[in-house]
């Protein structure tokens, strides 16, 4: 499972964000995740829960955003929200298509204290 890799890496980035800050404590981290990012986000919840204690984000919220497939299209030129992984643009069924999010994992924002 490569989200125990992931959770490292977001703990080491909690980190120096709060070093940065002067801050001790870091009480809330908010991500979001990409329905294509390759991440499933029950097992990241479980790693962060796990692997937070002891560290700077020990007793902090993890909110976890869902971010749909939004596309583009080259044909009609709209851009479109997907709810189902299908590269077809919904407006003119054309397959000439852009994927411009929700393929990837980003740190959104960190409360600390």
């Amino acid at each position: 499972m490569h989200e125990f890799s992931i959770v490292s890496s977001l703990l080491d980035l909690c980190e120096k964000n709060a070093r940065e800050n002067d801050a001790t404590k870091v009480t809330k981290v908010e991500v979001k995740i990409g329905k294509l990012s390759g991440v499933e986000p029950h097992l990241l919840q479980t790693a962060f829960d796990t692997f937070k204690e002891q560290t700077i984000c020990d007793g902090a919220e993890f909110v976890l955003h869902l971010q749909d497939l939004v596309i583009q299209c080259h044909t009609c030129n709209t851009q479109s929200t997907l709810k189902k992984n299908e590269f077809e643009c919904p407006t003119c069924k054309g397959n000439d298509v852009t994927v411009i999010d929700g393929e990837e994992m980003y740190l959104m924002r960190l409360e600390m204290e």
